[in-house]
């Protein structure tokens, strides 16, 4: 799951990202509401996290601008701003829900969550290929009733893996789903995540080409 943060305060930016980061969330940050503008143009976001006083383009007009392109992507507001007026305004712009700050992060992490399981899929519900049992909850791993102890980039892999089923998954693919802009890898980097989360695999008993390797495009799941 990939959010985009659009907030001015560094301080805070940096404690969201670091809270999604732990939580397995992908996050690119804006500043701006014109730079969060440009990266929407640029990459496809789960949610977005956005401030109402924003610098060049405020979160009013950016969340005008997003549902005047008919982006449906879920948009929760974060601001100061704490009248039964402002929260009417931002919701008449286009928010799908509206926290005050100061906010307590584990009821933001709930909100979020709850907005996520509007989309086409549950992120937090139980997901099973085969005899693999991936947890995104506690993020516990299994293979036949058998643990496999995975780092979190190798388990966000993996989750990426299932969710595409039989879809071949690039690198390059890979790579804009599990990284943020500022902290894009080398394809060399998706590739050894792969080898290691294929050793850890067959150790707990999954089949040899259990992630298939689909020469020239990427990645995708053995068939059932």
């Amino acid at each position: 799951m990939r959010i985009l943060v659009v907030e001015d305060d560094v301080q805070l930016a940096d404690m969201l990202t670091e809270a999604l980061t732990n939580r397995q969330y992908t996050v690119d940050v804006a500043g701006d509401g014109e730079a969060a503008w440009d990266w929407c143009e640029t990459l496809s976001y789960d949610l977005i996290l956005l401030d109402i006083t924003l610098p060049k383009l405020d979160g009013i007009r950016f969340c005008q601008k997003i549902r005047d392109r008919n982006m449906t992507v879920p948009i929760l507001m974060l601001t100061a701003r704490d009248t039964i007026g402002d929260k009417i305004l931002g919701l008449d712009a286009g928010a799908d829900d509206y926290m005050v700050k100061p906010f307590d992060l584990d009821e933001l992490m709930a909100r979020i969550r709850a907005l996520l399981r509007r989309g086409s899929v549950a992120p937090h519900s139980s997901i099973v290929w085969g005899q693999l049992y991936l947890n995104p909850v506690t993020y516990e791993v299994a293979y036949a009733h058998e643990s496999v102890s995975l780092t979190p980039k190798e388990y966000a892999l993996l989750e990426l893996l299932v969710a595409n089923g039989r879809r071949v998954m690039s690198r390059p693919g890979i790579i804009e789903r599990l990284w943020s802009l500022d902290d894009s890898p080398t394809e060399e980097a998706v590739k050894f995540h792969i080898k290691t989360l294929r050793q850890k695999l067959r150790a707990a008993g999954a089949p040899e080409d259990f992630i298939e390797t689909v020469h020239g495009l990427g990645y995708r799941l053995k068939q059932l």
